[in-house]
Formats: C-alpha cells, sequence, structure tokens
C-alpha cells in the first residue's frame, strides 16, 4: 500500500488538475482503492460468506483488477493517449502486463452478471498489477503535455477509480461489514425550504478541463420561481408515509411503481427492519437506530416520487436541483450527503456530439438514455474530487443498492 494522502481537493478545480496534483491524486486513488481490498479481505476471514451473498455488486478482487485495467488500457497502452478524446477509441493496443486482463477485466466485454463467475489472478498477483500500472502512469505522466488534451486520460483513469471506490462501499453495506474509512458526516435539524425567483440557467459543463460525456453541450432554461427543500427528505419524513400506509396505498404509485412494490413484497426502504416508533436500518452488518434527522437513504425513484404524491409535493427537475445547488450555496441549500432523485427521464443537454452514429465517449456517463432517471449531488461516500454540482448520474427507478434519497419542491 503507498504510503500517501492527498489533501481534500476542490471539484470543479481538479478538472483542471495540472501534472503535479494528478501524480499525487492518483496515488492516493490507488492507495484507497487498496484499503477497501483489505477490508474485503478482513471481512471474508472473518465470514466467507458476506462476500459470497454480494453477487449484486462486483466482485471485490474484480474492482481492484478493473481499476488496474482501465488505467494500463487508456495509457500504458494507448499509443494515442496525447490525443485524448480525439483519439480513435478503437485503434489496437499494445498488449497488458498482465496477460489475462482483457479477458478478465474490461467491462464490455465482461459484463456485471459473469464477474463472479469469470475466474481472476489470486489477490497478491492483483495488488501488484495495481502497483506496477500505477508506477508506468506516473512515469509516463511526468513526461506529457499539459495541455487537456495530453492529460484527458490521466483524469478519467482518476475519476474512473473514484467511482470504483463508492462501489466498494455499496458492496460493503450489501455485505455487512466496517467500511474502509468513515463516511463523510451527514446533516440533522430541519431548514425551512429555499425560495428561488424565476430566472435564466444554462446547463451543461465548461468545454476546458476535464467533463464528462453526459455533461456536454448547452442549454439555456428559462426556469420559473420554484421553492425547493434546503436539504433531503429526512428519516422522520419519511416515517409519516409509511405510518400512514404509504405502501398500501396505490394512488400514490405509478402503475410501474405500483408493480414494483408488489413483486419485492416492500413495505419500507431496503436495509429497513422497522419504522414504527423510530427506524432500525442495517448499517455495514450491524441493526442501529437511525437519527430521525438525517436523509432518508437507499430510496428508489419509485419511493421517492410515491412520498411526494402523497405530501402534495413532487420531485425537483434536474435544472430546479442544480441550479439551487449552486444560488443556494450561501442561503442553506445542504447537498451531498445522499445522491437525490430529480424527475427527469436521463437524456443528454442539446449540442452533445453524444447521439446515435456518433463515435462512443470514453466514459460509460451516457449508459441508459431515454430509460433510467438522473441523479444529482453526491453521498457520504462520494471521494471530493467528483462531489462537483453539475455532476450526473443515473440508474433505473428500481435502484436501490446505492447511497440515494431525494428533495421535494412545491406544486
Amino acid at each position: 500500500m503507498l504510503d500517501i494522502e492527498v489533501a481534500t481537493s476542490d471539484a470543479a478545480r481538479i478538472r483542471h488538475a495540472t501534472k503535479d496534483e494528478l501524480s499525487l491524486a492518483l496515488m492516493d486513488a490507488r492507495n484507497h482503492t487498496l484499503r477497501w481490498v483489505a477490508a474485503c479481505e478482513d471481512a471474508h476471514r472473518a465470514d466467507a460468506r458476506k462476500l459470497a451473498e454480494a453477487a449484486e455488486t462486483d466482485p471485490p478482487l474484480w474492482m481492484l483488477g478493473h481499476t488496474a485495467w482501465f488505467q494500463e488500457h487508456w495509457i500504458a497502452r494507448n499509443v494515442q493517449r496525447q490525443r485524448g478524446e480525439h483519439g480513435d477509441a478503437t485503434h489496437p493496443k499494445l498488449g497488458s502486463i498482465l496477460p489475462e486482463a482483457d479477458r478478465c477485466f474490461d467491462a464490455a466485454a465482461v459484463p456485471h452478471a459473469l464477474r463472479w463467475a469469470t475466474p481472476l489472478p489470486d489477490a497478491q498477483v492483483l495488488r501488484q498489477y495495481a502497483m506496477d500500472t500505477l508506477e508506468t502512469t506516473l512515469e509516463l505522466l511526468a513526461g506529457a503535455a499539459d495541455d487537456d488534451a495530453a492529460l484527458y486520460f490521466y483524469r478519467l483513469a482518476l475519476f474512473r477509480e473514484d467511482e470504483v471506490s463508492e462501489a466498494f462501499a455499496q458492496l460493503a453495506q450489501l455485505a455487512g461489514f466496517a467500511p474502509a474509512g468513515a463516511p463523510r458526516a451527514l446533516g440533522a435539524g430541519a431548514r425551512p425550504p429555499l425560495l428561488f425567483p424565476a430566472t435564466q440557467w444554462s446547463l451543461g459543463s465548461a468545454t476546458t478541463g476535464f467533463t464528462w460525456a453526459n455533461e456536454r453541450g448547452s442549454r439555456t432554461v428559462a426556469l420559473p420561481e420554484f421553492e425547493i427543500d434546503a436539504q433531503a427528505v429526512t428519516w422522520a419524513q419519511y416515517t409519516e408515509f409509511v405510518e400512514d400506509g404509504g405502501y398500501d396505498d396505490p394512488r400514490h404509485w405509478p402503475a410501474e411503481g405500483w408493480a414494483w412494490v408488489q413483486a419485492q413484497g416492500r413495505r419500507t426502504p431496503r436495509y429497513v427492519d422497522q419504522m414504527r416508533q423510530g427506524v432500525l436500518q442495517r448499517r455495514f452488518g450491524p441493526l442501529v437506530r437511525v437519527p430521525m434527522g438525517q436523509p432518508a437513504a437507499h430510496i428508489t425513484w419509485f419511493e421517492a416520487d410515491a412520498w411526494c404524491r402523497w405530501a402534495g409535493r413532487r420531485l425537483p427537475s434536474e435544472v430546479e436541483w442544480e441550479a439551487a445547488a449552486f444560488q443556494g450555496a450561501s442561503r442553506g441549500m445542504r447537498w451531498g450527503d445522499v445522491w437525490e432523485w430529480t424527475s427527469n427521464t436521463f437524456r443528454v443537454f442539446e449540442g452533445n456530439p453524444t447521439v446515435a452514429g456518433a463515435p462512443r465517449p470514453f466514459d460509460d456517463s451516457c449508459a441508459g438514455l431515454g430509460v433510467v432517471k438522473v441523479l444529482r449531488g453526491a453521498s457520504s461516500f462520494t471521494r471530493d474530487r467528483l462531489r462537483f454540482a453539475k455532476r450526473r448520474r443515473a440508474q433505473p427507478a428500481g435502484h436501490d443498492l446505492g447511497f440515494c434519497g431525494f428533495r421535494s419542491c412545491a406544486l
């Protein structure tokens, strides 16, 4: 394990990270990944059944191998790396230092359903692969140019590894073992809703530095006046819905959501054992009494939408969420405790080149267009480098494996 830490980075600035900043951040990310692998090994030694029952997530050794493979594939093996996104994604790559790497760790070639059944190299081999690929990456970075194109794949590999870190946290929650490092402290205490005047708001990220493919393009929206919660809906608020029979009344649910409730037999959010006289939820193994002022977590889009219908409110659009996150920063708008569902189905912004027939982006952030729902914000397990208010994620409406919650708007 690398003996180095990096100070908290501003998420907007790190998208323009210099070579020196990237070098430190890449070492920090790999060190964090190795700590997660060690936590998984400790959990397996304590109870081998824990990881065996976590098939909804990826295997820990696969995640370790994938982060090393992703970095090596797009940097050391990519002879066009200096061209950044202007390069040809299909151009042949050099061979890997791990002969079976492509067979095991290419996410496009090994879908999630096959990853637990795919034979992988042992942990020590993968640790060495992770260290060797990082060493090569740092050597190449030292000789790279300073422009955005030349640094694109180094930034992409960094952020990809940070994304995998949160996937490790989901695995720890599902399998029930202690996470590698404490999560960010969650908010508590009620705050009054915020009212924002009508405005023009521009969606899409800057064209310099690093941007995810799903942030590209530009769309200016005429945003009417709106009222939005200053923080995510709390357990105290969500409990009222449950105690009022929210899971038993189809009037609160769209047809697809009600079908999901019936199919799941769901009467509380995931990991929750009790919601009367307090919330008991399993958190990384133990069943604990959850502070009622904390945001409700592991909530599906279906549940968030049903709560809003019951409460006479609605989910915010992603443009409302983004405008409030930026404009409400000095007024008590708190975000980053849980990923937050919005009302939007996932689509690209106007002018985004990621359309049918266009070359695929080098990241997978546009997966699920037109089908899944948009999430905004961050969770208590999102690394600081990824906590940017323009970042978009998307998941199916029934997703509750992640640390997801929601806030509401007035009708």
